[in-house]
């Protein structure tokens, strides 16, 4: 075994160690989720901590890490019989992206349980982590499935494994840790809540620090036990001061002072449920067991409410978490002072939040903040895009060759149901069908490599031609391996959704750009909820260039759309030509996940000779490789040349305007999105 880097001998990185440090002292602060940009040291201080955390006493042999003093009378390795329990090291238990659902709660033996009636069950990582700590690395890129079972995993303390009837329960909680890159894509909301604390990180700018960052990373990579050794006095220490914390913490005393302001804080920032309460109420009592106090006091709160709120306030998708720190700090003033029991004021103590807390250890522990409660993007001076001066419609082939500032996007709306037709076999998601290891039972097959999902009554029908061959006597079925037959489920898939957007001076109109940025941020909501891919290619001038290449950030999809510029010819057949490329490297990079061509432009094409020819053939491109596609007919005025509608037909798709896209429009729009183009 490798030896871990020292918790003592990360540079910086305060909140980072204090969210870690404070789970340490109270598991039931709930875990952390740690965001920021690559080399930040996410990964070292998760796995460094682990060295820190308390022993645990077990029941000898148990797999399931049951604790001595109160086991689980539901384990399946019970009962337990009195016994002396044995001391070892919490346990860290790393979840891969890519693991199976057998692999994170477990699998069962279906053969032995189906011909013997035994219930062999192999534990699986939420057994490995009970008790301990759980840690996903680039948890925001979990499958789906996987985040299902984490989350039932999460509220009910327990891991169920259900199979054909066959069932089995253990004990599983753990703390949870989670880090992610918030370039590659956010997490589902219901994940994301049920991690206590939040802190962001950042590479530090400061030139002293990055040079010790990496005069000591040098160090421990040239000699590893060398490094820790001489850090191991500053370990110790920490390690003593978490035990004393810990056993301070039933001591601490959380007043109706504090508690008034926890619950103004939280109603101020309109979170949803209770859990921030909570989760707000033990972090600052940890808080204070760290600092070696027994009350927790209004600094408590705030620096709480920064770590356990940022990720929780309510706020759009594409919004980075944080806090107003000046509505924080207005709210504690006011729900600051109350009337204890005896009916005297008093306020609690240090009310402005600035009491001398020298015990920090870990550091300030205020996250990084970033654009506060940023509402929905609208025009820089709050008006909507009606109310533009510049917001007149287009004239028919009005068109501006110079380049202009780029245009606040409208307010998003519900957009309806685009997918691809046909049966994929893409990653989890919720657009397209596609063949799952989740979802409706449509059929059975022999399986391919070990079995995961039993279709029993195709199984049973298969075993029972050859019983009498088998020399049956009992009741019990014969039951072979050649019998077991695979279910085969029919889900969900996300995909791949390349928008192309015309930027050109046919749509710089203030008013049409605003409506178009509007609807493309709708389709980044939508494709954001069903857990697509995305990437951005825009064309205008004498090029088109990909302003985004396909990634899962869907929020910096958005980011590059509210900064596109506009002006300049309409390289329409440029646009799509790049697309055809950015796709091609697509299916060599990933041949399962199927693309979403979606087009938003008016139709014109202008610059070069035969631009409306050379379109024409660039989209029968895209339609020979049957890439499904939607363009979005941004046309207006009272004249329309429906050019939208031509383009669509030579890729073999369909075209929609900006009204019939929306959820709630009194058009039909068909699902499938190559179905007009089919038609034609």
């Amino acid at each position: 075994m490798s030896t871990p880097y020292p918790f003592t001998a990360i540079v910086g990185q305060d909140d980072l160690r204090l969210g870690l440090l404070l789970n340490a002292v109270s598991p039931a602060v709930g875990g952390v989720l740690v965001r920021g940009e690559k080399g930040t040291a996410k990964s070292t201080a998760v796995r460094a901590l682990a060295t820190l955390v308390p022993e645990v006493s077990v029941v000898p042999g148990c797999r399931f890490s049951c604790d001595p003093v109160a086991p689980d009378p539901a384990c399946p390795d019970g009962p337990h019989a009195e016994a002396s329990g044995v001391s070892r090291a919490a346990r860290t238990v790393e979840l891969p992206v890519g693991a199976s659902e057998d692999r994170l709660v477990g699998a069962l033996d279906i053969e032995r349980a189906l011909s013997e009636g035994v219930k062999a069950f192999e534990p699986g990582l939420l057994a490995d982590a009970h008790r301990g700590i759980l840690y996903v690395d680039e948890v925001n890129l979990l499958h789906d499935h996987l985040v299902d079972l984490l989350l039932d995993a999460a509220a009910m303390g327990a891991s169920y494994v259900e199979r054909e009837g066959v069932s089995v329960r253990h004990a599983a909680r753990f703390l949870l840790v989670g880090t992610m890159n918030p370039e590659e894509g956010e997490l589902r909301p219901q994940l994301l809540d049920r991690f206590g604390l939040t802190v962001e990180v950042a590479a530090s700018r400061d030139t002293d620090e990055r040079v010790e960052v990496v005069r000591r990373r040098l160090a421990y990579d040239d000699d590893p036990e060398g490094f820790a050794a001489r850090w191991a006095g500053e370990e110790s220490a920490l390690r003593e001061r978490i035990a004393a914390a810990r056993a301070l913490l039933p001591r601490v005393v959380l007043g109706d002072g504090v508690l008034r302001q926890i619950a103004a804080t939280c109603a101020a920032f309109e979170v949803d449920g209770m859990r921030a309460d909570i989760v707000m109420a033990r972090t600052a009592t940890a808080l204070a067991a760290w600092a070696g106090r027994e009350e927790v006091t209004a600094d408590d709160v705030r620096q709480a409410a920064l770590l356990a709120l940022p990720h929780r306030r309510r706020r759009n998708p594409f919004d980075a978490p944080g806090l107003d720190e000046d509505k924080l700090d207005q709210t504690l003033d006011e729900a600051g002072p109350q009337e204890n029991n005896d009916g005297d004021d008093q306020p609690d103590p240090d009310p402005d939040g600035g009491g001398d807390d020298d015990g920090g250890g870990g550091g300030g522990g205020v996250p990084p903040q970033a654009d506060g409660d940023r509402t929905p993007p609208r025009g820089e001076s709050g008006d909507t895009p009606s109310q533009s001066p510049e917001g007149s419609p287009d004239a028919p082939g009005r068109s501006t060759g110079a380049e202009q500032r780029p245009v606040a996007s409208a307010e998003p709306f519900r957009t309806k149901m685009l997918s691809v037709p046909g049966l994929g076999e893409g990653a989890a998601g919720r657009r397209s069908r596609a063949r799952t290891e989740h979802g409706r039972t449509t059929g059975a097959r022999r399986p391919q490599g070990a079995l995961t999902k039993l279709h029993l009554a195709a199984t049973v029908q298969a075993a029972a031609p050859h019983q009498r061959a088998r020399g049956r006597s009992g009741r019990g079925l014969v039951v072979r391996r050649d019998d077991l037959r695979q279910a085969t489920r029919e889900g969900r898939e996300g995909n791949l959704v390349l928008f192309v957007v015309d930027a050109s001076g046919s749509m710089a109109a203030r008013q049409r750009m605003s409506a178009v940025k509007g609807a493309v941020l709708s389709l980044l909501l939508d494709a954001y909820q069903r857990r697509d891919k995305v990437g951005l290619v825009t064309f205008r001038g004498k090029e088109a260039e990909v302003a985004l290449p396909p990634t899962s950030s869907v929020d910096a999809a958005a980011s590059r759309l509210e900064s596109l510029p506009t002006g300049g010819r309409t390289p329409l057949a440029a646009g799509l030509l790049k697309a055809h490329d950015v796709l091609r490297v697509e299916r060599l990079r990933d041949p399962s996940r199927r693309p979403l061509l979606v087009v938003v432009t008016d139709g014109r094409a202008t610059g070069g000779p035969e631009p409306v020819a050379l379109a024409g053939r660039a989209g029968r491109l895209h339609r020979s490789e049957g890439t499904a596609s939607v363009v979005v007919d941004c046309e207006s005025g009272y004249v329309r040349l429906g050019l939208a509608g031509e383009l669509a037909r030579e890729l073999g798709g369909t075209a929609v305007t900006l009204d019939e896209l929306r959820a709630d429009s009194i058009a039909g729009l068909v699902k499938d999105v190559t179905a007009a183009g089919r038609a034609a």
